[in-house]
């Protein structure tokens, strides 16, 4: 993947230990896992902004071009 291979993954493993402690361990784990969450979500709403960029102007001349007169002179 990244060419690290397992010493070198136990190495960071035990760094990031020493560096939280056991303790907070849970707590990072869980504030990474929603960060990550977020940005997922986020590429996720663009990317469907970008497939679709038309579709919301074209609704709203739509709804403009069926919805009643309104105003001082509008019959009902």
């Amino acid at each position: 993947m990244f060419g690290l291979g397992t010493q070198e993954l136990i190495i960071i493993l035990v760094l990031v230990l020493m560096i939280f402690g056991a303790g907070k361990l849970p707590q990072v784990g869980s504030a990474l896992g929603k960060g990550l969450r977020n940005l997922k979500d986020g590429i996720k709403d663009i990317t469907e902004e970008e497939m679709e960029p038309e579709s919301k102007p074209a609704k709203l001349e739509k709804a403009k071009e069926e919805s009643p007169a309104e105003g001082p002179g509008a019959k009902e």
